[in-house]
């Protein structure tokens, strides 16, 4: 009797030593690890100022690991939210950083000069016009009229339109695409001139945007060049469009 009750009490004894040690793991080691990752997991809510968030979401899926998550609300176009572990998320904000810059801001200088191949005179202020003079050994035409000029300023890839000309009959149209660095910048240019037209057919004036140039160059930031010559009706006479192009601050 007295040998059972020791037995009784050791094996209650056991009992007890193994039921914690059964309670402290009852999770399998490969969700314990994902447990412990998603408590690593961090969430960052960033403002934009001059990109869109659905224009940066897919390059920072780069970043990105399988358990990341990169949202936006339409509703909120500059407003972007990314989770991710702590190392890619701060990959992501350095992406962004490099990312969401203020565009280049393009001024252009355009002249719209009328050249004539029966008349000999030149204004004044184009006899020692570099261009003009360059225009002369090249083209037929024996004098220069500056019809009008304006300056056009504008946003790196946004569309630019302006109406000039003695009677404001002339549309034009500039696009930038800036490359390079401030010092070296080029500024692909997507150029087209438009001229307004009045026809009357059978007794009804109809208007018409004829396009007189469409080109598109490349300008060093600073340079000036001729963008397209066009002849105008009688063939004697032609629309020449020279532009200049910086970036400034």
């Amino acid at each position: 009797m007295k040998r059972t009750l020791i037995a009784l009490l050791a094996l209650a004894f056991t009992a007890a030593l193994v039921r914690p040690a059964l309670a402290e793991d009852p999770v399998p080691a490969g969700q314990q690890e994902q447990k412990q990752e998603a408590k690593t997991l961090r969430t960052e809510i960033v403002k934009l100022k001059y990109v869109r968030a659905q224009d940066v979401q897919n390059l920072l899926y780069a970043f990105s690991s399988r358990e990341g998550r990169i949202d936006f609300n339409p509703n909120l176009p500059g407003v972007l939210t990314v989770r991710d572990t702590p190392d890619n998320v701060e990959k992501m904000l350095a992406a962004i950083h490099e990312l969401d810059v203020k565009p280049a801001d393009v001024l252009y200088t355009v002249q719209l000069v009328l050249g004539s191949e029966t008349e000999a005179a030149t204004d004044p202020e184009l006899k020692n016009d570099l261009v003009i003079k360059e225009l002369g050994k090249l083209l037929r035409y024996k004098g220069y009229t500056l019809l009008d000029s304006t300056i056009v300023r504008t946003v790196n890839r946004d569309r630019a339109e302006v109406k000039f000309g003695p009677k404001a009959d002339f549309t034009l149209y500039l696009r930038p695409d800036v490359a390079g660095d401030a010092k070296a910048a080029v500024i692909k240019t997507d150029v087209q001139l438009k001229q307004m037209q009045v026809k009357t057919e059978a007794n009804t004036i109809k208007t018409d945007n004829a396009t007189l140039i469409e080109s598109t160059l490349n300008i060093k930031s600073g340079d000036r060049t001729v963008v397209g010559v066009s002849k105008l009706d009688g063939g004697d006479k032609g629309l020449i469009l020279i532009i200049s192009a910086k970036i400034v601050d």
